[in-house]
């Protein structure tokens, strides 16, 4: 799967590397522990066709290159009701485009028990329609936070030069 965002590689890529800025997009998902730096806890709910699952479980980025531009992440988890289990090593990397980022990914996924029975043959569309999810709003997730990136350092420099505090005053005192 790809998709593309219209924003300069370097920027896609530090904001896809913050985990907690990214998890919000991902369809279903939820963040729940922060293990380490490169360890992650949480849950994700989906439907295949008629049946909704919820997995819980770990990710950890098992490889990661900043010149490449390259990251692989390893995913576990336990459907919570006992339906089976998912393992995932999903590789990402980004490429530059005419003004806009490719980021193209490439997942490895295998399911056991009920689960794997429910998914056969869904799992393509599944996957798609998720990594569309999951594009468009970290399009959205990325405008929003150049916008108050932007809005926050025109407010500092404006009350930098409007603003200075009178001598012997301490802000938040009367």
């Amino acid at each position: 799967n790809e998709f593309t965002v219209p924003a300069p590689i370097d920027h896609v890529w530090a904001y896809l590397l913050d985990v907690e800025r990214v998890a919000p997009c991902m369809p279903g998902g939820e963040l729940t522990e922060i293990v380490d730096d490169h360890t992650w806890k949480g849950k994700v709910n989906m439907k295949l066709g008629p049946v909704s699952l919820s997995f819980a479980g770990t990710v950890t980025m098992q490889d990661r290159d900043d010149a490449a531009k390259r990251v692989v992440l390893a995913a576990k988890g336990m459907e919570q009701k006992g339906k089976g289990a998912a393992n995932a090593s999903v590789t990402s990397w980004l490429e530059q485009g005419d003004g806009v980022t490719n980021v193209k990914m490439q997942a490895d996924i295998h399911l056991t028990g009920t689960v794997a029975q429910l998914s056969r043959g869904l799992l393509p569309e599944v996957s798609r329609k998720l990594t569309q999810e999951f594009a468009d709003c970290l399009s959205r997730s990325m405008e929003a936070a150049e916008i108050t990136a932007s809005e926050s350092a025109d407010l500092a420099a404006r009350a930098a030069q409007g603003r200075r505090p009178r001598p012997g005053h301490v802000p938040g005192h009367l």
